[in-house]
């Protein structure tokens, strides 16, 4: 991270990511949170560009940006709406300090390590090989494994529905 647009980069991704992540524990109605959480996941998935880690950030993308979120937002849609806001709690306060006070000891932390710095060459060399490996050898566990999430999706989406659509199928 020496070029001066990749840290302000980096700075204002880790910014957006985090006050999506407080947004999600904030906002009351659940599908604003998860519209949040998908922001967060974006965020992060941007500051491991800005570490030049892009496999990591595609994978991300693609299994907690995409599948993940898309599965709570099925589960969202698929509940009862009186059972999709997010009620108050008392023990919010007590529970927002201590996180406060475990956000402080890590940042506190992680400034005052001494963190070892590594040289070396990035390639797309390791992409490259994960990609080979999902296409060539493991293409059929890759597939199968689609399919099991796919079916797993109708099963569950199956299992929710009201009783009076059984004959519907």
């Amino acid at each position: 991270m020496d070029d001066l647009a990749v840290v302000i980069a980096f700075y204002v991704l880790a910014g957006i990511t985090l006050l999506s992540a407080l947004m999600v524990s904030i906002v009351r109605d659940l599908i604003h949170a998860v519209l949040f959480l998908i922001l967060s996941f974006i965020g992060v998935a941007g500051l491991y560009i800005t570490l030049s880690a892009d496999f990591v950030a595609v994978a991300q993308v693609l299994i907690y940006a995409g599948a993940i979120s898309v599965l709570m937002l099925f589960a969202i849609l698929l509940t009862p709406r009186s059972a999709r806001d997010n009620s108050r709690v008392s023990y919010a306060a007590p529970i927002s300090a201590i996180a406060g006070l475990l956000g402080a000891v890590i940042i506190f932390v992680g400034l005052n390590t001494e963190w070892a710095e590594v040289d070396r060459e990035i390639d797309g060399s390791t992409a490259r090989a994960i990609g080979n490996a999902l296409l060539d050898p493991y293409v059929l566990p890759f597939e199968i494994a689609s399919v099991l999430l796919a079916i797993a999706m109708i099963g569950a989406i199956i299992l929710v529905r009201p009783n009076d659509e059984e004959g519907d199928l």
